[in-house]
């Protein structure tokens, strides 16, 4: 399990995602080796870091790539330039060969399909934890 609590910044413009993941998260949840925050659009998410004890809580930024507004790679870019040290996993239902290369080229840590299968989403979670 997590040592210390993971604090996951979900990013997306589907609200019914934070009912699947609170449900999908139940138990680490409940034993506080996770927490989940939501931002449901790029801005509001920018916006949530840009609050200091908003932003050291976090440990993990998850985004969809594609919403309105501002996708989930302009919004990596920002976060890179502002938040070095926050790293940034990218989740999408288009998971050619280019659109994982191009998220990986522009510094995200990790890609996940959408529909997001939780098992490996945990998987990656856990290796990517302090």
């Amino acid at each position: 399990m997590i040592s210390k609590p993971l604090h996951l910044l979900v990013v997306d413009d589907e609200t019914d995602i934070e009912p699947l993941f609170r449900q999908k998260f139940r138990k680490e949840l409940k034993s506080q080796t996770v927490a989940l925050h939501f931002a449901f659009s790029a801005p509001a998410a920018l916006a949530y870091l840009n609050e200091p004890e908003q932003r050291t809580q976090i440990t993990l930024v998850l985004s969809d790539i594609n919403m309105p507004e501002m996708t989930g790679l302009e919004m990596l870019t920002v976060i890179n330039g502002q938040y070095p040290e926050l790293p940034v996993m990218i989740m999408s239902a288009y998971s050619d060969a280019d659109t994982q290369h191009q998220v990986h080229q522009q510094g995200a840590i990790g890609f996940i399909r959408k529909p997001v299968d939780f098992k490996d989403l945990k998987r990656e979670l856990l290796r990517l934890s302090p």
